[in-house]
């Protein structure tokens, strides 16, 4: 890996002894950064470009005031002029809606406009169950359908053909015949 202190102790050691430096040498250096224009009587210090530095300043500052000028207005309206909710009675046979329970009115806007109630996430994890149930008794009917299968040597019916399952009849009626034929052994 590079040793990057060796490469800054010659600057560091400059900075030291330039004042021991004639004049001429640093009058040089600086002309040299220096560019002529029209003649020698104007001058331009030549240096990096900032445009990305204070692009990357302007687009913060303006994105910032574009995100944060509106919420937090928003946020001074709701607490000044609406505040917290209050707790009332309730009028008989009134069933509170679920955004109600909130005391705050920004958290209760997002609960009503936003986010789905409870009920309905209740009920849409009741149908994942279900779905669930149904997709393990149909590998459950599946399994006894294979079993069953292979105990009476018997063909897959959902893939029956014709013409095979003629041959399949005959081979199985052979299969038989022979079994009576050894008897029990």
């Amino acid at each position: 890996m590079v040793n990057w202190s060796n490469f800054l102790r010659p600057v560091a050691n400059f900075a030291n002894y330039r004042s021991a430096l004639p004049t001429s040498a640093v009058k040089n250096a600086v002309q040299m950064q220096l560019r002529q224009m029209s003649g020698g009587h104007d001058h331009m210090i030549v240096k990096p470009s900032r445009f990305q530095w204070d692009k990357f300043k302007d687009l913060v500052h303006f994105y910032t005031m574009i995100g944060l000028g509106p919420i937090i207005g928003i946020v001074l309206y709701c607490n000044i002029f609406i505040g917290p909710a209050q707790l009332e009675p309730i009028p008989h046979n009134y069933e509170p809606k679920h955004w109600e329970y909130h005391k705050h009115p920004i958290s209760r806007f997002i609960s009503r406009y936003i986010h789905p109630s409870p009920q309905q996430e209740y009920e849409k994890q009741l149908h994942h169950l279900f779905e669930e149930n149904e997709k393990s008794q149909i590998r459950l009917l599946e399994d006894k359908i294979r079993a069953k299968m292979s105990e009476r040597n018997d063909y897959q019916a959902y893939y029956y053909r014709p013409v095979i399952a003629k041959y399949h009849r005959i081979s199985k009626q052979a299969a038989d015949e022979l079994e009576e034929l050894r008897g029990d052994i």
